[in-house]
């Protein structure tokens, strides 16, 4: 039955996630407002996840895998995670913010990939169990959000204090979690296993190669929406903004129990097409919001809720793809190399551009109480998505086998 394990794994899970959704969408709003960086220092702020991702297989390959056990590592990870971002408030100027979030990020990311190899080794029926026990993830963001906002701390250090609280406690918890020793102990690693670097070989398989590019290239307009949707909201001056934008969670929840159902129906070619046909429609539909009037809010919770299909049928179904086209020897190896694509160097290109985009746009004089041309911001990552979708369309075939 497991269900004293689940039930912890669920609890971790949920702390989390709880520490990432309670700072992570409003601090462009904290950023631009109170402490007034520049739109290009703050799509610098968002990369330094990128660099986390990026920094995320050493830690991993070269540390827990040979030497220490991960739960302990995880408690560790959590607790130094939670006094760095108590510091972060200290931090006011953009040369001290941005090197602490970057080691901030470097302690966090790794706990992702700790935590879902964890659940998976020690679950009896990973693939009816993970899905259900990864769905508090979801639960874990919406609270961090709902915490913020009766806080009043969307534009405030005290997201950061609440997440670092979090943290601290989540590093605690993570003692509970059952013995996973290191699994590579005494072994010699190769970097480009560290790196998922074997995974190069499915390049040589065309229909792996366009599908790798055009993973990277929607990255590019995909961050636009978390760099920007904060302060986006915030020149609206829309109220309970971060409750708000947690319906993206309940519609990530519908559309994961739904994914399934679309690849066993329609294979990795359509569902994957709507994933990025959906991008279009979201950054479409902000760009119309734009001074729509009464249609407003309408087109921004169209956006908001679009995030189930937009994520899941994009990331979880392109992994899925992933792990279908790699044998055993190397599935490892490529699952971190699509994540070292979509998290790392993908999300990195993608938040440093959403930052100059924003930069460019920033107006002179504020107008109607907008200091940004929104329309112009949105309607960038808009055409960039279309034009991927072409590629995509064009070039991607089907592989033979399908879930």
């Amino acid at each position: 039955m497991q269900t004293a394990l689940k039930i912890k794994l669920s609890s971790f899970m949920f702390l989390q996630y709880f520490i990432w959704g309670a700072w992570y969408v409003s601090m462009g709003a904290y950023l631009a407002n109170t402490l007034k960086f520049e739109g290009a220092q703050i799509g610098l702020a968002y990369g330094a996840f990128a660099i986390g991702a990026m920094i995320s297989p050493f830690i991993v390959g070269l540390i827990a895998d040979r030497f220490f056990a991960s739960e302990k590592l995880l408690a560790v990870l959590g607790i130094l995670g939670g006094a760095v971002l108590c510091a972060l408030p200290q931090c006011q100027d953009f040369g001290s913010f941005y090197p602490m979030l970057i080691l901030y990020c470097a302690l966090y990311v790794p706990t992702l990939a700790l935590g879902n190899s964890l659940s998976l080794h020690h679950l009896e029926n990973p693939k009816t169990d993970f899905p259900r026990v990864k769905m508090l993830s979801a639960v874990g963001w919406i609270a961090g959000l709902f915490a913020l906002n009766l806080l009043k701390g969307a534009e405030s250090p005290i997201q950061f204090y609440l997440a670092g609280g979090a943290s601290i406690a989540f590093g605690l918890f993570s003692l509970a979690l059952p013995h996973t020793p290191p699994m590579k102990t005494g072994a010699d690693v190769k970097m480009s296993e560290i790196l998922g670097l074997d995974a190069l070989a499915l390049l040589k398989k065309p229909s792996f190669a366009i599908f790798i590019l055009c993973m990277f290239l929607i990255c590019i307009p995909l961050y636009f929406y978390f760099v920007n949707l904060g302060i986006y909201l915030t020149e609206l001056k829309w109220e309970n903004m971060l409750v708000k934008t947690s319906y993206a969670q309940i519609s990530d929840v519908c559309f994961f129990l739904l994914l399934p159902l679309f690849l066993r129906k329609l294979g990795y070619k359509i569902t994957i097409f709507m994933g990025i046909a959906c991008w279009v429609v979201r950054y479409f539909a902000l760009s119309s919001s734009v001074g729509a009037g009464a249609a407003q809010t309408a087109l921004i919770f169209t956006a908001i809720l679009l995030h189930g299909a937009c994520y899941d049928f994009l990331f979880i179904a392109g992994q899925l793809y992933v792990d279908d086209e790699a044998n055993e020897r190397i599935r490892g190896a490529a699952q971190g190399f699509i994540a070292f694509i979509l998290w790392g160097v993908g999300a990195f290109v993608g938040t440093l551009l959403a930052g100059k985009v924003l930069a460019a746009h920033a107006l002179a004089t504020p107008v109607n109480g907008f200091a940004h041309d929104w329309k112009a911001i949105w309607q960038t990552p808009a055409w960039g998505a279309a034009a991927v979708l072409v590629i995509f369309v064009i070039f991607f075939r089907e592989p033979a086998k399908s879930r």
